[in-house]
């Protein structure tokens, strides 16, 4: 196990089963094939969730030696959820030496942006996902995590949050490099002893993190800076929010330096020494990201939407032998077709029909993918 994962373990609570009812809505326990590894999830969708409308949706993810179902209950999201009408999806990292993280440029094997890729497409394929507005945040090592989709899935993420996150100097120097403005906060304490304000070895320093995005982004260079009033004077400490306007398409830079805070997760209970509880995390996040929509910065980015102006019918539904297609032009589209579990069954230039009675009885997931655009459907197979 390497120093740089050690040094970011963090232990949570336990909650939650597989299902359970949560806040106003449900939780729901489940996993995809990725990269030839089931890799398991918690989605929670709010009762305000209405299929006919796009909603936006949150990634969540957990600290080193951490997992989904204690991240879900520490950073305490679901209420906001249930409120604006977004979905959270709590992720579980692969094990290393028994100990559960993300492989943000470790070097492991585990291509975890890959996995959050295509567990976006799961989610997408049942759930009525905005597209636009999918965003990532994380505690620790989810933090740092979340800095790496930045720097890898900008086609796909519109904006992140790392709490108690940073950049890891293996690829600071190098990055950021996403070929669009890219909106970023950063919540950190500066006695933050497992992830230092001031970086080490390990670890970029967090104002020369937060500088780096703020001149990538092209924001005023003087920060508009706000004190966070001191409600909670036994805290161990206080917070003040340095906010990088006027970036390129919009795109902000905000950091929250918590003075004295801990590594730890403002607004959660203060299982943790100096935690600060004078903002919550989890509803800054939410008002940093709803101001942000992929389209923003669609014309620099070579992102997928769905389709408006090809008109694509599939047919019948549920289907036993033949799946026709309608379209009006078949020009570059590419199907693909894939399993409850993510697992790619079809893949091929699209045509008028398509052989299905060989695939076992259940639900399939269909992607139509142009050349700027992708259309994304399912059916039964009877």
């Amino acid at each position: 196990m390497s120093t740089t994962k050690k040094l970011i373990a963090i232990h949570f609570f336990t909650l939650l089963t597989f299902i359970c009812n949560a806040q106003n809505g449900v939780t729901i326990y489940d996993s995809i094939l990725s990269g030839g590894l089931q890799r398991k999830y918690r989605l929670y969708v709010p009762n305000s969730y209405n299929a006919s409308n796009p909603a936006p949706l949150v990634f969540n993810l957990h600290g080193y030696n951490s997992n989904s179902s204690q991240q879900l209950g520490y950073t305490n999201f679901l209420p906001i959820a249930d409120t604006a009408k977004f979905l959270v999806v709590h992720p579980d990292g692969t094990f290393s030496n028994g100990s559960q993280y993300w492989n943000a440029g470790f070097g492991g094997t585990v291509n975890d942006v890959q996995f959050i890729s295509n567990l976006l497409d799961s989610i997408k394929a049942t759930y009525n996902i905005d597209l636009n507005s999918v965003y990532s945040c994380g505690m620790s090592n989810g933090g740092i995590m979340s800095y790496y989709l930045a720097c890898n899935l900008s086609n796909r993420i519109a904006a992140i949050a790392s709490v108690t996150g940073d950049m890891l100097n293996s690829w600071y120097a190098s990055v950021p490099n996403p070929p669009r403005p890219f909106p970023v906060m950063e919540i950190h304490g500066t006695a933050d002893g497992t992830v230092p304000y001031l970086g080490n070895a390990n670890f970029a320093h967090i104002d020369s993190v937060v500088k780096k995005w703020r001149k990538y982004n092209n924001c005023t260079p003087t920060a508009i800076i706000t004190n966070v009033p001191d409600i909670n004077t036994s805290d161990g400490c206080t917070a003040v929010n340095y906010r990088y306007a006027n970036g390129t398409n919009g795109a902000e830079v905000e950091l929250y330096k918590i003075n004295g805070g801990s590594h730890s997760w403002p607004g959660a209970f203060p299982f943790i020494a100096n935690t600060n509880e004078d903002f919550k995390a989890s509803v800054e996040i939410w008002r940093f990201f709803r101001k942000y929509k992929l389209n923003q910065f669609i014309a620099n980015v070579g992102v997928k939407k769905e389709s408006a102006d090809q008109k694509i019918t599939v047919y019948p539904n549920p289907a036993s032998s033949v799946l026709n297609f309608g379209f009006d032009t078949n020009s570059g589209l590419t199907l693909h077709i894939t399993d409850i579990t993510g697992k790619i069954i079809i893949q091929q230039e699209l045509g008028n029909t398509l052989d299905v009675s060989s695939l076992k009885t259940g639900v399939y997931f269909i992607s139509i993918v142009g050349n700027d655009h992708v259309h994304h459907s399912k059916f039964i197979k009877l």
